[in-house]
């Protein structure tokens, strides 16, 4: 197998020297190129046709998100964007998803000689599944300006507070979510998600995800509860997991282990639906690399839920819906534009 063909965007000669030794360590990966900002990027390009494109958020002539705005249309290419974590780099690595990067690591701000091995670690990983995705389809596509939501699909939904909505979500989720959430009425029951992010993007996501749809949207807090019309987005570096109180439902967010591999893991939001909202839920598995989430949504489903999971065609990844499937928690497969219906469908069938 021939191996990906990299080429590293940063204005930092420093990074960009971590970056190259980081992801010469791995044999699947050949770093063709590095480019100090995107007019340098550009010619690069063109002469060492590389693979997949580490790009950074900030840059003084250009930043990452206008970049891509002007890259994609005409040279479409898988990107995963290296970012800080300030607020601004969230808000531009957020942009950036939506204008067609695959998916971002972030530069470690504390401790930096035990976390960089760590960063370079995923950043191989998800260059490697970069080089999987087709992104020609954006070929000749204008990328428009987020914009606030005007249209989702009408239909009446009876308010319900014993009715819970669970999704899961990692490369690919942001876009994936806005989607299928910009189409949930106000009247919708109430949803929990886990989208694999760090601490402060999660924020940020449910803040931008709220100014596009019906639903109110909000980073989940302990004690939150679960209720119709409102969204609750698992924190960054919290577990979360729906509680039954009586008749309420609330979310516990709280630190804890890794578990598949993630803090937020959909495996352990899953598993608390499965064991305190039972049949009354349903279960979502959005686009994702990896299986976080499979086995939990399989005890969903063995606990009387309904469950279904987004198909291969419009998965920027399908790993995390393809496991979920496999393993017989996903009772089918559905097209993200589907989705939304799919979900109403399933909401009539609860009692």
């Amino acid at each position: 197998m021939k191996p990906v063909r990299v080429l590293i965007i940063d204005d930092s000669a420093l990074v960009r020297q971590i970056l190259s030794q980081g992801l010469a360590t791995d044999p699947a990966i050949e770093v063709v190129g590095a480019a100090q900002d995107p007019y340098v990027a550009r010619d690069l390009i063109v002469k060492t046709q590389p693979t997949v494109l580490t790009l950074d958020v900030e840059m003084p002539r250009m930043d990452g998100i206008e970049f891509l705005r002007r890259l994609m249309p005409q040279y479409p290419l898988p990107v995963v964007m290296v970012s800080s974590l300030t607020d601004r780099g969230a808000q531009i690595t957020l942009d950036a998803l939506e204008a067609g990067a695959i998916d971002f690591v972030t530069k470690p701000t504390s401790n930096v000689a035990s976390r960089l091995n760590n960063m370079i670690r995923e950043l191989c990983e998800k260059v490697k599944m970069a080089a999987q995705v087709d992104v020609s389809y954006r070929k000749g596509q204008a990328i428009a300006a987020p914009r606030k939501s005007s249209t989702f699909v009408s239909r009446s939904l009876a308010k319900s507070t014993h009715k819970v909505v669970a999704i899961g979500a990692s490369t690919g989720g942001t876009e994936a979510l806005r989607k299928v959430a910009t189409q949930f009425p106000s009247s919708m029951p109430g949803v929990v998600v886990v989208q694999h992010m760090p601490a402060g993007f999660t924020k940020m996501f449910a803040q931008r995800l709220n100014d596009e749809s019906p639903m109110e949207v909000k980073e989940a807090e302990t004690g939150d509860q679960v209720s119709p019309g409102k969204i609750l987005i698992a924190p960054g570096e919290r577990q979360m997991k729906v509680i039954r109180s009586g008749g309420i439902y609330r979310v516990e967010c709280e630190p804890g282990e890794k578990v598949c591999g993630h803090c937020p893991s959909v495996e352990v939001l899953f598993q608390s639906v499965a064991k305190d909202v039972g049949a009354n839920a349903i279960g979502v598995m959005l686009t994702g690399m990896g299986s976080d989430g499979a086995d939990g949504m399989l005890l969903m489903r063995q606990q009387g839920a309904r469950t279904l999971a987004q198909d291969e065609k419009t998965s920027v990844v399908f790993g995390m819906p393809k496991v979920a499937f496999e393993r017989g928690g996903a009772e089918r497969l559905v097209p993200i534009d589907k989705i939304p219906s799919a979900i109403f469908e399933l909401l009539d069938s609860i009692d």
